[in-house]
């Protein structure tokens, strides 16, 4: 398995925005559907967002609706998180995985470096 590789964070003030993008293998990519998920401080790894192969469905965690866009490119094998009006409780680490579409949970163990998101109230 090869790690996925994150990036595209950094620090903004509540409200700003931000774009996350996660580059996956050719092969994950086509199999799996893929999500993102979080970790704050002293916090386990939360799912917030997936995407169903081909890209035609999306859900989300309540607590991101209306305010998250996560699509994928198939010709860059590339998953984004588009991130609006962020709140200081959004931030901690980034990541992504390919993940199992009904619970949500991660399909592999391994993961890669992620990319910080940090949001000052």
């Amino acid at each position: 398995q090869v790690q996925p590789v994150e990036s595209g964070g950094g620090l903004v003030q509540a409200g700003g925005s931000l774009r996350l993008s996660c580059v996956v293998s050719g092969f994950i990519y086509k199999i799996y559907p893929m999500g993102w998920f979080r970790q704050a401080p002293g916090m386990r790894r939360e799912w917030v967002a997936a995407v169903s192969l081909g890209g035609g469905t999306t859900k989300y965690v309540d607590s991101v609706k209306g305010r998250f866009i996560i699509s994928s490119d198939s010709a860059k094998n590339t998953v984004y998180l588009q991130m609006n009006s962020l709140k200081p409780e959004d931030t901690g680490a980034y990541y992504c995985n390919a993940v199992e579409w009904t619970t949500t949970q991660p399909q592999f163990t391994r993961w890669g470096q992620g990319t910080q998101v940090t949001v000052s109230s």
